[in-house]
């Protein structure tokens, strides 16, 4: 599968993890760019990888081609959506798990990000995938796939950071706790931060999100 265009950053020369960063609806790959510095993991050799979504119509939008990992059809209180084309989205994610591997990356230094609908495919991909990943970080999103999703074995133990703004009107954190609950109720461990914000990011959840990345990152592989 051919890999989809992406922005690259690195902290450090000779990366030894990856964070693969899904951005949301209508955004590209610059979108959280700006974020990596701010995340102060300098110490560490890490390559971010923000892939741009191509740019398809999306229906609740008027069918307007926009970036999207998927069609949202409807706006309901799950919402409904084109899971084929989510799951795609999560094959080009694995596309970007491969090339990373063969870069001599371990899986267990790899870790699946995502904001609103790319958290959504982030959930999706982490969760099946058949190596073990070190982390699924999900960021003001919702578990699209919660009915379909096929687990994998092998990251029945993935560490998950799931992050929601308490005042958000376009993913209510209704639908962010919910997801949560679920991973709970099949056995995930999840650390769950909400924020007195809309559907952003906000400098109380960067802090939060490095201090998270910056453990998974540093903890000794078996």
């Amino acid at each position: 599968m051919a890999l989809l265009p992406a922005v690259e950053l690195q902290t450090r020369p000779e990366p030894t993890a990856t964070v693969i960063w899904l951005h949301g609806l209508g955004a590209d790959g610059h979108d959280f760019e700006p974020i990596v510095p701010e995340l102060q993991l300098d110490d560490l050799a890490v390559r971010f990888i923000f892939p741009h979504a191509p740019s398809i119509p999306v229906t609740v939008n008027g069918g307007m081609h926009m970036p999207a990992w998927y069609d949202i059809t409807a706006i309901d209180i799950d919402r409904t959506i084109d899971t084929d084309q989510l799951e795609a989205s999560a094959d080009a994610v694995d596309a970007f798990i491969a090339r990373e591997r063969e870069r001599g990356i371990d899986s267990r230094r790899i870790i699946i990000a995502g904001f609103s609908q790319g958290g959504a495919v982030a959930y999706e991909a982490a969760l099946r995938h058949p190596e073990p990943l070190g982390g699924l970080m999900t960021l003001s999103t919702y578990f699209a796939t919660a009915e379909t999703n096929r687990s994998s074995d092998a990251n029945k133990n993935i560490p998950v950071l799931a992050c929601h703004g308490m005042l958000d009107p376009v993913v209510p954190e209704t639908l962010g706790s919910k997801a949560v609950e679920i991973l709970k109720s099949r056995g995930y461990s999840v650390e769950y931060h909400t924020y007195p914000m809309q559907h952003s990011v906000d400098m109380a959840e960067i802090r939060d999100i490095a201090a998270w990345l910056h453990q998974r990152l540093t903890t000794p592989l078996d």
